[in-house]
């Protein structure tokens, strides 16, 4: 009878990894590592506008710094790389030298034609189960952003847009976010 190893790989472990492989992201996701594909031209282009939108809210007010696709560990057997990531002036104690040291504020997955099922039901969960606050998906492909808040261990919903809309999402309610900018023509 063949012996199976059950031995998870710990988030310390993963990070003594190193740097990605070229073209895969990897993640570590109930200790098993996990292989993403490369961002392709919409999820790119519409995280780097978020990116801009967001940088000049935070920046400008001293809210608190933004990251682009950072190994965050939300558990000791789970790591994950939201596309960005906020941590409010109170919590940037958690930015680590390797990667953040526990859940941001806000979670950003742009959603890529492989990943709808991982960013709306596995991140969801697990970013819920970490404690973080706010998770935006952003979905290039059907033109729509949304956004929920973490209430009672549960996340409700605080708005949606799509094609064109101008939207606005907690943590930054005083931020309009013109969503036609997101998408590449």
């Amino acid at each position: 009878m063949p012996i199976l190893s059950t031995t998870k790989m710990t988030a310390e472990q993963f990070l003594q990894l190193g740097e990605d492989p070229p073209g895969v992201r990897l993640e570590l996701v109930e200790g098993e590592i996990a292989i993403g594909p490369s961002l392709t031209p919409a999820h790119s282009f519409a995280g780097v506008q978020l990116c801009q939108l967001l940088s000049h809210q935070i920046d400008s007010k001293k809210l608190g710094e933004l990251y682009f696709d950072v190994n965050t560990i939300l558990r000791r057997f789970t790591v994950r790389r939201p596309d960005l990531l906020f941590f409010s002036t109170a919590r940037t104690h958690l930015i680590g030298e390797k990667a953040m040291l526990g859940p941001p504020d806000l979670a950003v997955e742009i959603i890529s034609p492989s990943t709808i099922e991982i960013d709306r039901k596995d991140k969801f969960e697990e970013y819920r189960k970490a404690g973080v606050a706010f998770y935006w998906i952003v979905d290039p492909a059907a033109k729509t952003m949304e956004g929920w808040k973490l209430e009672s261990g549960r996340y409700i919903s605080t708005g949606r847009g799509e094609k064109d809309q101008v939207i606005q999402l907690q943590p930054f309610a005083d931020l309009s976010i013109p969503l036609s900018r997101l998408w590449r023509n």
